[in-house]
């Protein structure tokens, strides 16, 4: 099973406001970046995207080590994630899961993969972070000057 890295990062201009996703993805010296965004988004919901849109470029069954500087996404997925599905989407008091479609997504996403949801400190010089981070801000300026364009 092939072995791939993978560093996530999320970011909004405002909450809810113009966001943006970043990836940063490494398999045996190969790098794969990848950026996106949204005109009106919140910060958890980009931070949900990464992971989703990196683990859907995985063409086969990997074991992933995922870097994300979220707590929101790396225990979501390694800890709350199963009372929900097992609650049919619905927090422990019976309300419906914030950005449950996304989590779904994100869920569906990593089912082919052995993945290690590992929670790194953010702005801490930790270079695939820093990555993700410039990415994640580069999909908010990319979304806004396809924004004025369409204008």
């Amino acid at each position: 099973m092939k072995e791939v890295e993978i560093w996530t990062d999320g970011a909004s201009k405002g909450n809810p406001g113009p966001g943006g996703w970043g990836a940063w993805m490494k398999y045996k010296g190969h790098v794969l970046e990848l950026c996106g965004g949204a005109l009106s988004t919140t910060n958890n919901q980009m931070e949900l995207t990464a992971p989703t849109e990196a683990l859907c470029r995985l063409k086969e069954p990997c074991k992933v080590i995922l870097h994300t500087d979220s707590k929101y996404v790396q225990q979501g997925m390694t800890a709350w994630i199963y009372g929900w599905i097992k609650k049919g989407w619905k927090t422990a008091d019976g309300s419906p899961v914030k950005n449950a479609e996304l989590w779904k997504k994100l869920y569906e996403a990593s089912k082919p993969h052995e993945v290690d949801w590992v929670w790194v400190k953010g702005h801490d010089g930790i270079e695939g972070n820093e990555r993700a981070d410039f990415l994640a801000n580069l999909g908010v300026e990319k979304t806004l000057e396809q924004s004025k364009k369409k204008d």
